[in-house]
């Protein structure tokens, strides 16, 4: 199969390097810095560079570039996609990109389907890139009434093969509204958090608490602030959500309640197990 990758970011160049390593595939790929699709070349994570030439003989098309930059890339190059081929976004939010991405693969004659692969790091970029990032990791889709079981099975195979533990699927709205929780809000509050003028004092008092707190505040501001407001609607929802428990625990604080406070933090520990580890 020849696989064509869009953007060799942190997620596009970990696809490149989890095809290359683990199966026969061919990858070809593109990005906006030259010198990146070159360093994947010379390093093995591709094979060739995506055209518009070679475009119509993959298999596969996989774009892991943000959401707006994917859907103009589909409107300026979905002529050259080949009927035969499966596309897949790999965008954090559904709802936006699907509603433009489905028409448009109707328009050009390619079969299509939401994607967003449950892994990722702190640091982006290409150099941050792994063969290994999405081993365990769930791969989450959104078919339609016009996903047939045939796709869905080679893409299972697809992705389980380059490491993924197996495939979720999802309706676009209920994707957004829980990554909205899952994903979103964390990013949110943990710039939030180091925000705190002691961060900077924090040297010789801090261990994993507070590393988990602000690993993820190292983000792209970019990206994350347009998948914030693309799902601004759920997230302002869950946002609400925590600012009332925030100010639950403010209260005993305030008051000197010792019994309120030690009753939250238990029912915070018992949701925390009804949850899972994860």
């Amino acid at each position: 199969m020849k696989i064509g990758i869009i953007g060799l970011g942190l997620i596009g160049g970990s696809l490149a390097k989890s095809i290359k390593s683990r199966t026969q595939h061919k990858v070809v790929a593109t990005d906006l810095n030259s010198e990146t699709v070159l360093l994947a070349k010379l390093c093995g994570a591709i094979d060739g560079f995506l055209t518009d030439e070679n475009l119509g003989e993959c298999d596969l098309i996989l774009t892991a570039i943000c959401p707006q930059s994917t859907i103009a890339w589909v409107k300026e190059h979905g002529l050259n996609i080949s009927p035969q081929a499966i596309f897949v976004d790999m965008c954090g939010i559904k709802r936006s990109v699907c509603s433009e991405l489905k028409p448009l693969a109707q328009q050009f004659g390619f079969s299509y389907i939401g994607g967003h692969p449950m892994a990722g790091k702190e640091y982006g970029g290409f150099a941050n890139s792994s063969d290994n990032l999405f081993e365990g990791a769930s791969m989450i889709l959104t078919p339609d009434d016009k996903t047939n079981m045939e796709m869905l099975e080679s893409l299972k195979t697809f992705f389980t093969d380059i490491g993924f533990s197996g495939l979720t699927f999802s309706t676009p709205d209920e994707h957004d509204r829980i990554i909205a929780y899952t994903s979103q809000l964390a990013h949110l509050t943990s710039s939030a958090y180091i925000k705190s003028p002691d961060a900077q004092m924090r040297r010789g008092f801090s261990s994993g608490s507070f590393k988990d707190m602000t690993r993820v505040a190292h983000l792209d501001e970019d990206m994350w602030t347009e998948l914030m407001m693309a799902n601004a609607d759920y997230l302002t929802d869950q946002l609400e959500i925590l600012i009332g428990h925030l100010n639950e625990y403010l209260e005993p604080l305030r008051t000197n309640d010792a019994e309120k406070l030690r009753t939250l933090l238990k029912d915070g520990r018992e949701k925390k197990i009804a949850a899972g580890g994860n």
